[in-house]
């Protein structure tokens, strides 16, 4: 079995096995642990396709991580050897399930990769992100038109965003790949687990 990897919702990878942890919970969502497997005939991986289930749990032992520890800060031991991840919405409607934000969280950064329905057709070049602290604006062409308020507090002059273009070029969606480091929680330079990355969508948004 190769890496495994815990999110809060199963993979549409078909090269993925996933399968519900029972008992497990992030940020008050079930826990699916997710392998790798060898695609059949030689074909890419997609993200469509069905889900694939293994008939048995996961054993993730050997990550040294029990439920408790899913609530814990991150240890700096852990650095480089476990992820979280998992995919949001970007709408701020009930019940969306666009899952356009794909979010990976090591022990002092999050990675999200961005790809926004609303954008769909606008040109990649247009498109950019402004960072605060707790916050990322989308804006095209100069103007907001997408926000959040992120899970915790970033180092801005640390992270940093780029804009690659979408399936299908001009009907394409633009995707957004951003890269934020965690500020410390304490001046122990303990680092909070996010456990995601979108707190909230910002009311002004104008995609929704």
């Amino acid at each position: 079995m190769g890496e495994v990897i815990l999110c809060t919702e199963p993979s549409t990878d078909p090269n993925m096995f996933c399968v519900l942890q029972e008992g497990m919970h992030m940020d008050n969502q079930p826990v699916w642990a997710c392998t790798h497997v060898a695609p059949s005939g030689g074909e890419g991986s997609s993200r469509s396709g069905s889900v694939q289930m293994m008939a048995e749990p996961v054993d993730v032992s050997d990550l040294g991580l029990t439920m408790t520890d899913l609530e814990d800060e991150l240890p700096e031991g852990l650095l480089g050897e476990v992820e979280l991840s998992g995919w949001e919405s970007t709408s701020r409607l009930e019940n969306s399930l666009d899952q356009g934000c794909e979010w990976e969280e090591g022990v002092d950064r999050v990675n999200a990769v961005l790809t926004i329905p609303g954008l769909r057709g606008q040109p990649s070049m247009a498109v950019a992100a402004d960072m605060t602290s707790e916050t990322v604006t989308v804006t095209v062409f100069g103007t907001a038109v997408w926000s959040c308020v992120l899970r915790g507090e970033i180092e801005v002059d640390q992270s940093s965003f780029e804009v690659i273009d979408g399936v299908g070029a001009s009907t394409g969606i633009p995707v957004l790949r951003l890269a934020v480091k965690k500020r410390s929680a304490t001046s122990m330079g303990v680092l909070p687990r996010w456990q995601g990355f979108i707190k909230d969508i910002g009311e002004d948004s104008l995609l929704q």
